[in-house]
């Protein structure tokens, strides 16, 4: 029998179609059609850039795919989570894409979600927002968002800085509603350790980018199975702002990662690029690859329901051993 995960924070509708409280990341260049249904049929949250989609067009023909391949299945299945890129040139047009679809749950990410937290409302929309620092909460809280993707240390690609255990009990000082931990999270027990902090959800995508179904290249995969923590590195060089970037690429790249530019700002990458943009990054850098500090837990190229499996099976033996755990006496 499988078991369902349920939260009082979230609602009812869609926690109760998971079987682990999982979001696989919105990954630039890697989250596809493929990826997203096949984690939503194996009941974690599939997510993806709007981006990704070369067009409003194709969002569209993505929207309707994704639609057709989780209807009239004999169990039920997560939601898909369409990620709204604030600052792009086609988040007008792609907001309207997701408002014509009538998605259940949708990010934001780069940005003030207040743009779009109304026109996503209005259709019964779930909105979560990234956030990077304990002010950027705050400010997607009075911006109406109605959960918060914590972006801590450690999380591939747009990265933020805090300590994931200090970011999370800072929020919930101040936040009652949904909480997901992105950064660092390598299996079910990392996850079984957010929820324990007070996460509803967490966040996973450096391994699902070793996944068949990832749209990632097969050189990407490899190097990330060549790949441990020690070979990321975090760098503003390419985007403009902190992204966490597996070194052997910037290596392949012909340069020095020692030596980039780390004064290239936000508003010169969108420049150079000729597009506002967030870890998909410029043209000329698209050999350049995103990953977090989970990387030391890629170990093979694997089936995505298959990993969501794996995962589910290590969070109830996590959450077991620790309610097995003694006390410590009390002390004298």
């Amino acid at each position: 029998m499988t078991t369902r995960y349920e939260s009082d924070r979230l609602p009812g509708a869609l926690s109760s179609r998971l079987t682990v409280p999982l979001i696989i990341a919105p990954m630039a260049e890697v989250s596809g059609v493929d990826l997203v249904t096949t984690v939503c049929r194996s009941g974690a949250v599939g997510a993806f850039p709007t981006t990704n989609a070369r067009s409003v067009e194709e969002l569209d023909h993505w929207l309707v795919r994704i639609e057709h391949d989780l209807t009239n299945l004999d169990h039920p299945v997560a939601p898909h989570c369409p990620t709204l890129m604030i600052g792009h040139r086609r988040f007008k047009d792609d907001l309207a894409c997701l408002v014509r679809h009538k998605v259940e749950i949708a990010i934001t990410s780069v940005g003030s979600p207040a743009a779009a937290v109304d026109p996503l409302h209005e259709i019964g929309c779930l909105v979560l927002a990234d956030v990077a620092s304990l002010h950027h909460a705050e400010k997607a809280i009075e911006a109406g968002a109605d959960g918060l993707i914590l972006l801590a240390a450690g999380a591939g690609g747009h990265t933020g800085w805090a300590n994931p255990f200090a970011f999370v009990r800072s929020v919930r000082a101040i936040f009652d509603g949904p909480i997901v931990l992105a950064g660092g999270i390598t299996d079910g027990s990392s996850l079984a350790a957010a929820r324990m902090l007070g996460c509803d959800l967490a966040c996973m995508g450096t391994r699902f980018i070793a996944t068949w179904e990832s749209m990632a290249s097969a050189a990407y995969r490899q190097m990330l199975l060549d790949s441990t923590l020690d070979d990321i590195v975090l760098t503003s060089a390419f985007w403009g702002l902190n992204a966490n970037v597996l070194k052997s690429s910037i290596v392949a790249a012909g340069l020095d990662p020692s030596r980039v530019d780390e004064s290239v700002s936000e508003a010169r990458a969108k420049q150079r690029a000729g597009t506002v943009t967030s870890c998909e990054g410029p043209l000329r850098w698209d050999n350049v690859w995103c990953a977090g500090h989970s990387v030391s837990g890629v170990r093979s190229v694997m089936g995505a329901a298959e990993l969501v499996k794996e995962i589910a099976g290590e969070y109830g033996a996590a959450l077991l051993n620790a309610a097995s755990i003694p006390m410590l006496p009390p002390q004298r």
